[in-house]
């Protein structure tokens, strides 16, 4: 192995980019599937402000919710709901037959389920007393 040196850091300097960048041409490589698109959406109040958001992408049939996110004066308003039947929506325009994404037990599991998410996996104590817990629902 040639000389390799390990920098620890919290500086990102761009790594996360080129990360991604490899493990996609990695994983396209490996199942053929090139359709890969990110998937953003944004809610604005009539001043600009940002009132919440979805990040997430579509890869190879299925959706991935990554972020979602609604500022608190916004919670219970329907706006997360709204965010979400929008990427359901465009998840499935997009050929998908299923959406995958990963919330914490003191986040939103309840949530979710109203909307037909199943537990399909979960690690406990992460964080310490609490889960990560991993979910998907069938689009039909």
């Amino acid at each position: 192995m040639d000389d390799v040196s390990l920098d620890v850091t919290d500086a990102d300097n761009g790594l996360r980019d080129r990360l991604n960048a490899e493990i996609i041409a990695f994983n396209e490589a490996a199942t053929g599937y090139t359709d890969g698109q990110l998937l953003c959406i944004t809610a604005r109040g009539a001043d600009g402000e940002l009132r919440g958001g979805l990040y997430g992408w579509t890869w190879g049939g299925c959706g991935y919710i990554d972020l979602l996110w609604v500022t608190e004066d916004q919670r219970g308003t329907g706006l997360g709901s709204q965010l979400l039947t929008a990427a359901e929506q465009e998840v499935r325009r997009r050929g998908c037959d299923q959406v995958a994404l990963s919330t914490h037990s003191f986040q939103a599991p309840g949530f979710y389920a109203r909307f037909g998410y199943t537990e399909c996996g979960r690690i406990p104590a992460y964080p310490r007393g609490h889960d990560q817990i991993q979910l998907v629902k069938q689009l039909t």
